[in-house]
């Protein structure tokens, strides 16, 4: 049996915009987060699908929420579905952060998976408790298609987890904020589809009226 799953990254927010490291804070949407939200929203009002899941952080939960109203589906939320805890690198920006724990910082950015970061957590933590619960949603849904709204972080180690690429092999892809990436599980093993859709975000711009 398959379950695919619609894997939305949240919208723009305040602090993606200033380029800080969000990890367990909340920032809220900015304004072409909330628009971005909206475009995921009219995509998905066309396609049906089963149930709707979302990160517990306020990004997620805002994405989501713009999306029920939409398609009037209940949002669940559930903390697995979580960005990896950043720890004392939370709301800095990426200089600010080397400058105050160059280690700690040189350590995260190397990208080791078992690298637990002070008050935080390891991205291997993170990818198991993203699988588990991923898993539990397939044999809640199965044969079916269901949407969860989730984070950048998150989606690049499923990635890289699902093809095999070293968690210290340098990213060459983009994890896009509001990008439709579609996993299905088969037989207990996630397969990617789709990766980086932002069809729905064509033509979208602030200046637009």
């Amino acid at each position: 049996m398959t379950t695919e799953f619609i894997l939305l990254r949240h919208g723009e927010t305040e602090w993606n915009a200033q380029g800080r490291l969000q990890g367990h804070l909340n920032s809220s949407l900015s304004r072409e987060g909330l628009r971005q939200a909206e475009a995921l929203s009219a995509r998905l009002a066309t396609l049906p699908f089963q149930a709707l899941y979302c990160s517990d952080l306020d990004r997620a939960v805002q994405t989501a929420a713009r999306i029920a109203a939409r398609t009037g589906h209940d949002v669940r939320q559930d903390a697995r579905l979580r960005e990896r805890g950043l720890g004392i690198l939370e709301g800095m920006t990426r200089a600010e952060a080397q400058q105050r724990h160059p280690d700690v910082f040189s350590a995260y950015a190397a990208g080791g998976p078992d690298f637990v970061i002070p008050q935080g957590e390891s991205t291997s933590q993170r990818l198991r408790l993203a699988v588990r619960c991923l898993e539990e949603l397939s044999a809640r849904h199965p044969q079916a298609r269901v949407v969860v709204v989730t984070h950048g972080g998150l989606l690049s180690s499923l990635l890289r987890d699902c093809l095999g690429i070293p968690p210290t092999t340098p990213r060459a892809f983009s994890v896009l904020n509001a990008s439709w990436n579609q996993f299905d599980l088969h037989e207990g093993a996630l397969r990617m589809v789709t990766w980086g859709d932002v069809n729905h975000l064509r033509g979208l711009s602030l200046d637009d009226t």
